[in-house]
């Protein structure tokens, strides 16, 4: 992943979150550390008005790379159009804690539990591997009530963070939801959904392999090559004025319209953004609403949110269904509770328990290869599932978003981060088996 100054590159990075590059960092090797690097420290936007070396604005071509990223992260309503995830007019439903004294003492326990990091040969504690990994916020929810939480760098608890790729779990929620309801049909080709499609390679591809992301499509996400795909689909997504010249695709699904074949569908496991949008083009045309307001009416409304989400847009109004959304943290744990409990919070069933049964069951293992810290995983609706022996599962985005769910434990786990290179890759050695820590700690106090 190299730098680049761009416009291409910074239209990249507003409009493919999920995805974007860390900009500058990648030639570093030693990036300023999680307390240097602290909006606040830096000083970004601080200040009537802020010093000029201190602004961070769009077009600016530098707004999503690091450090500025640590602030953008909580601020991108400010850079990019944005449609509302809208939690309604009802009270909010308060979420449950622990009394304050035992709420003290049990973040004191966690922040003091050791574990040992994968590859690693010496031991670091929990809140060590908060800062390793840029933490913004940490929520932990045991048996429906919270146990930790936190909030660092440009988070406050009435704050919101983008969620990068874990915008695609919510995509993939709504889709087998939808599925599990039968309106809409997982063996159905996308040309029967989607006429238009024409003869892109999605055409052929069934609803269930979008879903899983086994389609075979072309589309490279390498960051170093000036002519990926990547930045071709961040150019034509992008909601400002297109240059003079441009004669792209428009928008997300006129990029859609026009991808080709790549291997066979159903082979394999891809990783691939543009099927997260295929899909958010397929439940939008069959529910004849959009990827925002379907969130808003199934899970947001219901769940007794607290916050509005928002969603960023293209150029043409088209929510980005594969990294768009901005979220408070609580409401995360919200949504994660509602995955542990199978489809039930506050009392009310949201939607059938088979819909949760259906992700925790993952897909086929052998069809997933290429992530070294999820040997035994598996990608099904738009969840990683890890096959573990807690039978964890979860939404993850880059720079280490992640919603974890551990049913074993009766543990979520929700972290909003601004970590400097975009890969998960180099977050798991440290985070997953801090995951695993803190839920064996909670089952031995049980």
């Amino acid at each position: 992943m190299s730098s680049s100054t761009s416009s291409l590159a910074a239209l990249a990075a507003g409009a493919a979150l999920s995805l974007a590059a860390a900009g500058d960092v990648a030639a570093q090797t030693a990036p300023l550390s999680a307390q240097d690097s602290d909006p606040r420290v830096m000083g970004w936007m601080q200040g009537f008005p802020p010093p000029e070396d201190k602004i961070i604005t769009q077009p600016d071509s530098v707004y999503f790379s690091f450090p500025r990223l640590r602030w953008s992260v909580c601020h991108l309503r400010e850079f990019l159009p944005t449609e509302e995830i809208s939690r309604g007019l009802g009270a909010p439903v308060p979420l449950d804690y622990l009394p304050p004294a035992e709420f003290a003492d049990m973040r004191q326990a966690i922040d003091a539990l050791t574990f040992m990091p994968m590859n690693a040969d010496a031991p670091m504690t929990w809140e060590e591997s908060l800062y390793a990994n840029y933490t913004d916020g940490m929520l932990i929810l045991h048996e429906g009530r919270v146990v930790y939480e936190r909030y660092f760098g440009c988070l406050e608890n009435d704050g919101k963070h983008a969620i990068m790729s874990m915008t695609k779990s919510v995509t993939g929620l709504l889709a087998e939801i939808m599925v599990a309801e039968g309106t809409l049909d997982d063996t159905a080709l996308v040309a029967e959904i989607i006429p238009e499609i024409g003869e892109s390679a999605f055409a052929t591809a069934t609803v269930r392999q979008v879903m899983d992301m086994t389609t075979g499509v072309q589309y490279s996400e390498d960051y170093s090559d000036p002519n990926a795909d990547i930045w071709l689909y961040s150019a034509a997504a992008s909601p400002l004025p297109k240059p003079e010249g441009y004669e792209g695709p428009n928008g997300y699904w006129e990029y859609l319209q026009q991808v080709k074949p790549d291997g066979n569908h159903g082979d394999a496991f891809h990783y691939k953004t543009i099927n997260s949008d295929m899909l958010g083009w397929m439940i939008s045309r069959v529910a004849g609403k959009s990827v925002t307001e379907l969130a808003s009416e199934r899970l947001w409304r219901r769940m007794g949110a607290e916050q509005d989400a928002y969603q960023t847009v293209d150029g043409k109004g088209v929510p980005f269904a594969g990294g768009g959304i901005t979220a408070g943290l609580r409401d995360l744990g919200r949504l994660g509770q509602l995955m542990l409990d199978g489809g039930e919070i506050n009392g009310e069933r949201l939607f059938p328990a088979e819909v949760v049964e259906t992700i925790r069951a993952g897909g086929d293992p052998a069809k997933f290869a290429g992530f070294p810290t999820i040997p035994e995983g598996s990608y099904t609706s738009q969840w990683w599932v890890f096959h573990n022996d807690h039978g964890a599962f979860a939404a993850r985005g880059v720079h280490g978003q992640t919603i974890y769910v551990d049913p074993t434990a009766e543990m979520v786990l929700v972290r909003l981060a601004s970590y400097p290179r975009a890969q998960n890759g180099f977050i798991d050695p440290t985070s997953l088996p801090a995951y695993q820590a803190v839920a064996e700690f909670l089952m031995d106090r049980d």
